[in-house]
Formats: structure tokens, C-alpha cells, sequence
């Protein structure tokens, strides 16, 4: 009985890597085609990175996720934080241009 309890806290903790590891290559990968989709000219309008660099850092950030880095390492959680900051902020603004709402 006493070495059931390191195995079963092993497999509990690859399962929530493997969550986490899911979370974060889906939040990569829809900023990441959903940058590519946009305008280019879109993105200094809303004052933000080029669409050129937001690229560059997603898709630098899913393929250091990809290659193994795995989501909890400095690389994935650095991939999750551009990920989060492009979906919450950046494609709100470019929504907000493109329904020609503008800023407030």
C-alpha cells in the first residue's frame, strides 16, 4: 500500500501536464492563425507590436511548446502569457477596428 500513493501522484501530475500541455498549444496556435488572418496595416492603428512581430513571438512560443519545453517550463508559460495577451487584447482591438466601432 505504501508505494501505491508516489505512482498514483505521478500519473495524476502527467495527467495535468497533458491538460496544461493541450491548453496551451490551443491558445498558441488560435492566436497564432488568427494573427496570420489579419490586416497588416490593422495592427499600428490599434498602437500595438507589427503583425510581423506578433507572429514571430507566437510562432516562436508554439514551437518551443511543441519541441518539448512543455507548457510549465519558462518557454511555455512565456508562450501562454503572448497567447492570452494577443486573444484578450490585441484581436478585441482588431475586432473593434473592423466592426468600425473605433475607440472610445
Amino acid at each position: 500500500m505504501a508505494n501505491a500513493a508516489p505512482i498514483f501522484a505521478f500519473e495524476v501530475r502527467s495527467v495535468i501536464e497533458l491538460i496544461l500541455l493541450v491548453f496551451a498549444l490551443i491558445i498558441q496556435g488560435v492566436a497564432l492563425v488568427h494573427a496570420v488572418t489579419q490586416r497588416a496595416d490593422a495592427f499600428p492603428a490599434i498602437g500595438t507590436l507589427p503583425k510581423g512581430g506578433w507572429i514571430a513571438i507566437l510562432a516562436v512560443c508554439l514551437v518551443l511548446t511543441l519541441l518539448g519545453f512543455g507548457p510549465l517550463s519558462l518557454f511555455g508559460l512565456i508562450g501562454i502569457a503572448a497567447g492570452l495577451i494577443y486573444l484578450l487584447d490585441v484581436r478585441v482591438g482588431l475586432r473593434d477596428l473592423s466592426d468600425g466601432k473605433g475607440f472610445l
